[in-house]
């Protein structure tokens, strides 16, 4: 779980794309929900959070005991072994650490600028190599490192960067606004404001290296928080060419430093931020040499994804996805009695739980029309590299994913009269949404802080970026007994003493009657799904609708 949102909003996340919307058939009365096994949920909570699994760290001894059990919640649920006949899916990982770093150095200008690493700026690499160079490499200030056909917007219009090093804004162009009617999105970030798209982008477009320009109020972080992330060891999923199509070298610099850069260059970067907020930038050749170095120490590991499958009835070519991730921290940091084990049992076991009650749940049900997989993904804690590798090498093919339910960290508590949506109204699946939360007598509260970017940070975001539409809506802190002040005393208690704390354990005294409302809702909505011919997709102008119309146009045409 990464832990940007109020705890009890990032329960549930659906994952839907398809060809062409379909308008939701009228319906009657909602549909019959089987009863939640609430002693298999605690049952599963207890287990996979107790000492024994020593907080379910992947590659430990932990993890073959831990996918033993969900397998065998799996088997007596009536699942199929999903993978061509097999349970498990290798996730094959790479851990990346730069050593040896020597200071930014450039060139060009009236005298030579040197910046340290840590205190100055951040840089790593993606490339599984040994060594790393950045050579007198060309700086070019990109803008907001954007390309975004749909909205008629080229940051990189007319440069070719090979070679070069793009210097990057952080976020959107419109961020500043208080509301969200910009081009993109005002105050609400699209991904297209993540640093993780502005890397990628830079890569996309041959760049030699990425800098990205830190700013606390539009970052939503402060430099430390670069500075720590950066600092240590880098996961990633394993590729056929190690990483060879990425940067050289990305990374983070402070603000100042890129101040310092643009005025050896000239130029000033409250100036050419101001221009780079308006439709038909263009980039702007700094006439300046960017030099770097540092040595890489590399760990190849080999982790598991399991996979679980109901075959639908009548269309078991056409997918509906449920998934939570079953990893933890493993052994920790001790706390004040010396427990030094990460339990995870809100992060995230009750996920788990949720699964194996919901493939009870529809097994019991009887098949649905769609075939329905139940995905327990690895290595959500270092970076969702489970569910990248799910995606980047899909059991099921992403055109033919209608749709899911993804679970991580249900609330303990009571149940809730609201839920929340992050990312906003980003797809046509919204219409299934209204229609349950309807039903089911819930109401929507606004997403607190939409700037940060939130529905970018879990499982989910690895199967949106390949343009499977998806939207993360959980309960709520309005609950039923004892209203926001109940729901957020118990947020911030988690928040503040639970999380990845040794202290998230189990307890017998929880109150579970949230967690069973939200396998409901999970239910109802996979269901839906499930069962309908309905096949939403992004709306136009979403940041995800190309590459998932793209994607849909190649099936169609096998």
């Amino acid at each position: 779980m990464k832990i940007g949102k109020s705890f009890g909003r990032k329960a549930l996340v659906l994952l839907c794309g398809a060809a062409l919307a379909m308008p939701l058939a009228a319906s009657g009365a909602a549909p019959a929900v089987p009863a939640v096994d609430e002693a298999l949920m605690r049952e599963t909570i207890r287990t996979l959070s107790s000492d024994e699994f020593e907080g379910r760290g992947p590659g430990t001894a932990a993890e073959p005991k831990t996918l033993e059990a969900i397998i065998a919640r799996f088997k007596a649920a009536g699942l199929q072994p999903g993978n061509k006949g097999q349970w498990l899916q290798d996730v094959p990982t790479a851990t990346i650490k730069a050593i040896n770093k020597s200071p930014l150095t450039v060139t060009g200008g009236a005298q030579v600028l040197t910046f340290q690493p840590s205190s100055d700026f951040v840089a790593g690499s993606y490339r599984i190599t040994p060594q790393t160079q950045v050579k007198d490499s060309e700086l070019v200030f990109v803008g907001y490192g954007i390309n975004a056909p749909e909205l008629g917007w080229n940051d990189y219009a007319g440069i070719d960067m090979k070679g070069k090093t793009a210097v990057i804004l952080v976020n959107d162009p419109d961020y500043a606004m208080e509301g969200e009617n910009g081009l993109f999105r005002g105050r609400r970030m699209t991904y297209y404001g993540r640093w993780t798209y502005k890397f990628e982008e830079a890569a996309r477009q041959g760049a030699t290296g990425a800098l990205i320009i830190h700013d606390t109020f539009p970052a939503a972080y402060g430099w430390q928080v670069v500075e720590s992330s950066w600092s240590g060891a880098q996961h990633f999923v394993q590729t056929a060419n190690d990483g060879a199509d990425q940067t050289v070298a990305n990374g983070w610099i402070q603000k100042p430093v890129a101040e310092a850069i643009l005025k050896a260059a000239g130029k000033d970067l409250a100036a050419l931020t101001a221009a780079a907020q308006q439709k038909g930038f263009m980039p702007v050749p700094l006439g300046l040499k960017a030099n770097l170095s540092f040595d890489n120490t590399i760990e190849k590991a080999n982790s598991h994804n399991v996979v679980g499958l109901l075959p639908g009835k009548t269309r078991p070519a056409e997918y509906v996805l449920y998934s939570a991730h079953w990893d933890h921290l493993g052994r920790c940091k001790p706390d004040a009695t010396g427990d030094d084990i990460c339990n995870g049992a809100v992060d995230n076991a009750t996920g788990v739980a949720a699964l194996a009650a919901l493939a009870k749940m529809n097994a019991a049900a009887g098949r649905a029309a769609r075939s329905q997989v139940f995905l327990a993904v690895t290595l959500e804690e270092s970076g969702l590299l489970g569910s990248e590798y799910y995606a980047q090498n899909p059991v099921f093919p992403l055109a033919k994913t209608v749709g899911g339910v993804n679970m991580d960290a249900l609330a303990v508590g009571g149940p809730a009269k609201d839920i929340t949506v992050t990312g906003g109204d980003k797809s046509e699946l919204t219409a299934i949404l209204r229609k349950v939360e309807g039903e089911m007598g819930l109401r929507e509260s606004p997403e607190e802080h939409p700037e940060r970017g939130h529905y970018y940070r879990s499982d989910h975001f690895s199967l949106a970026k390949r343009g499977v539409p998806m939207f993360d809506v959980g309960r709520g802190v309005d609950l039923v007994n004892g209203g926001t002040a109940a729901g957020q005393a118990a947020s911030d208690d988690y928040v503040n003493v639970r999380y990845h704390q040794p202290s998230d354990d189990y307890q017998e005294s929880w109150d579970i009657s949230g967690m069973v409302q939200d396998v409901k809702l999970f239910y109802r909505l996979g269901r839906e799904l499930a069962d309908s011919n309905v096949w939403p997709n992004w709306h136009p102008n979403d940041e995800f609708r190309a590459v998932r119309d793209k994607s849909l146009a190649a099936a169609k045409g096998k």
